[in-house]
């Protein structure tokens, strides 16, 4: 810290005005971030009497070597400038939403004709609507999931031309209305993407009306055909409707958000009411929050969420009175563009809701604690407690799990990963490219994945452990023997391969076989026609879990490069001159090869960089294609 003399004249110097206040290391590094109505009082009172202050700011006190500030017009813009430097800086001895940086939007691009619902993790200031912020990538993909059930929208990033010759399967199972093919109008998808808006919004009855309206239309004109599908999207969503749980006879839109602490993190759980119902909920991470009370926790939690989230409700429930709630109320009206209030109910329904909400917070905290302990603290416990729960004939320290993936059975993939004592060890996971199964048939990929796997056993030399120091060879990889073998599906999956590795005679006493389905997260072993379905909160489960998560995510991202990859070649790849850009400027003026084989030199020369000498090669080659 400054000597004390140069100090002094420092804190004399400080307005008694708003501001903002924070502190650094000798590395310049943010350590804390504070803001005060009046700047002076505040920053002396770190330099006084330090016992009245909590044990975390005295340490931080302690590694400060230097302090500045920031003065504002008002205490609200000294708010709004706190949430940001923290948001931007993530002093560790501030309260702060863990990695916020990072957490996914569901975006769609109002601007373009014929919009995307995708996945974002950057806002900008653009005509896009954002939905979020999601606790994480799988919220969002759940939603998206749901929201092409029932809405027609493309998933495809193709330039809509309208002048393609057939459009995808997605068309032939109600999933699209195929802009691409021409089948539906610029204003008749842009009407179904107002539909999904209108969804994320909670504003599910403005939906059903208009499509039931899109329906007497269609029956009128005798498209009864249009009209039974209209009818069908209706049920699925007055479904949705239905599961969505009722919380108020008043069509009221509100948030209501609890928390629980740990030792140093806290859960914070976020309930979204809108229209008296109940449309989803999210769990949210807070760091930093050793000895923080919980007022002091949900404030910084509702300045850092809202200074960026999509939509901020006219009510929002709170457990307790917050620190400063006037000045949050303030900030949020001025975001919102209208009143918001905070309420702490403390009784009635409301009370009741909000009790709800605390009690999945504290199961959340109590989870994360649970996985954190299963990941890091106790794994060979975790091992231990999975040998005793499925019978296995040994401590299972290699657990090796495979999965499946194709689409249609185009470029079908497996992948092996490899959990060490309950931990990825990523320098021994393979991937195969599936040739021998032509058909749609995920059992018979599952067994040629592991027939060469373990065929590659059966050649190798006797199973034998890698030093931990040493970089194991790609033949010593296949020569190790797994305690036991984790395959992602149900007993289907299972017994496909059980019987490719009897055929190799790998018996259940070498290699014991478990499979895991999605569905309710069942665990199934050979000769048990019964699934073993343990707690949701088992640290056995959270292991089996990530391993066959990780099985997923590594062959879903081979499948998908190896699906770019035949995607994107095309005829024009092997015309000299042609690169990405010159190809991309083709495809989009064309839209596909077949509008560049049609299309004329003359019209071929009018594209941006395309040189005569080109347009004569491009036709020539293209006019060759056999």
């Amino acid at each position: 810290m400054v000597p004390n003399d140069v100090l002094k004249q420092r804190l004399a110097a400080i307005p008694e005005e708003p501001g903002v206040y924070l502190f650094r290391d000798q590395s310049a590094r943010f350590l804390y971030v504070g803001k005060s109505n009046s700047l002076r009082p505040r920053v002396r009172s770190y330099f006084g009497n330090q016992s009245n202050l909590p044990p975390k700011i005295q340490r931080m006190i302690k590694n400060a070597a230097d302090f500045e500030f920031f003065v504002t017009d008002s205490e609200t813009e000294a708010l709004i400038l706190e949430n940001t430097l923290i948001k931007r800086h993530r002093p560790p001895y501030n309260t702060r939403l863990l990695d916020d940086k990072t957490y996914p939007y569901i975006k769609i691009d109002l601007s373009q004709p014929f919009p995307l619902v995708s996945l974002t993790r950057r806002v900008l200031n653009d005509e896009a609507r954002y939905f979020g912020p999601f606790a994480s990538a799988l919220s969002v993909r759940r939603t998206l999931d749901l929201l092409k059930k029932l809405f027609p929208y493309r998933s495809c990033t193709k330039v809509i031309t309208g002048k393609d010759q057939r459009p995808c399967l997605e068309y032939f199972i109600n999933r699209c209305i195929a802009p691409c093919a021409g089948y539906a109008s610029e204003s008749e998808y842009q009407t179904v993407i107002q539909q999904v808006v209108l969804f994320l919004e909670g504003r599910t009855g403005s939906v059903i009306r208009q499509l039931r309206h899109r329906m007497k239309e269609a029956s009128r004109e005798l498209a009864y055909e249009r009209a039974a599908l209209l009818r069908d999207q209706i049920s699925a969503i007055n479904r949705v409707n239905e599961e969505q749980k009722v919380f108020s006879t008043k069509p009221e839109d509100m948030d209501v958000i609890a928390s629980a602490e740990g030792n140093m993190e806290a859960c914070v759980q976020v309930f979204f009411i809108r229209g008296g119902k109940l449309i989803g909920r999210d769990q949210f991470t807070m760091v930093g929050t050793e000895w923080d009370c919980k007022t002091h926790i949900l404030s910084r939690f509702l300045g850092q969420f809202y200074e960026r989230a999509s939509f901020i409700p006219p009510v929002i429930l709170v457990q307790e009175e917050l620190d400063d709630p006037r000045l949050i109320e303030a900030v949020l009206t001025e975001k919102r563009g209208a009143r918001v209030r905070l309420r702490v109910p403390t009784r009635g329904k409301r009370r009741r809701l909000l009790e709800m909400v605390a009690e999945n917070a504290l199961q959340g905290l109590k989870i994360a604690q649970i996985k954190r302990i299963s990941q890091k603290g106790s794994p060979i416990k975790t091992l231990e407690a999975l040998q005793e729960a499925l019978h296995l004939p040994r401590l299972p320290r290699r657990i090796e799990c495979y999965d499946i993936s194709n689409i249609q059975g185009q470029d079908p993939v497996g992948s092996m990963i490899v959990f060490v004592d309950g931990l990825p060890k990523k320098t021994h996971y393979r991937r195969f490219k599936v040739r021998g199964v032509e058909s749609i048939d995920d059992y018979a990929m599952m067994r040629e994945v592991l027939t060469r796997r373990f065929t590659r056993f059966n050649q190798g030399r006797k199973a034998s452990e890698p030093s931990e120091n040493s970089q194991p060879s790609r033949q010593l990889v296949w020569e190790i023997l797994p305690d036991v073998v984790l395959i992602d599906g149900g007993k289907g999956h299972l017994n496909a391969a059980h019987q490719a590795l009897l055929e190799l005679g790998v018996t259940d006493d070498k290699v014991p076989l478990i499979s895991i389905a999605k569905r309710n997260e069942e665990l199934f072993v050979v000769d048990d026609p019964d699934p073993i379905v343990l707690n949701d909160d088992d640290p056995v489960l959270f292991l089996l879990q990530r391993a066959r998560d990780e099985a997923h995510r590594f062959a879903i991202g081979y499948h998908r490069k190896l699906r770019s990859r035949r995607s994107t070649k095309s005829r024009l790849d092997d015309i000299r001159g042609i690169g990405p850009n010159k190809k991309k400027a083709l495809i989009s003026h064309f839209g596909s090869i077949e509008g560049i084989r049609k299309a004329s030199e003359a019209e071929v020369k009018r594209v941006t960089g395309i040189t005569p000498e080109m347009a004569t090669r491009i036709k020539d080659w293209i006019t060759d294609e056999p």
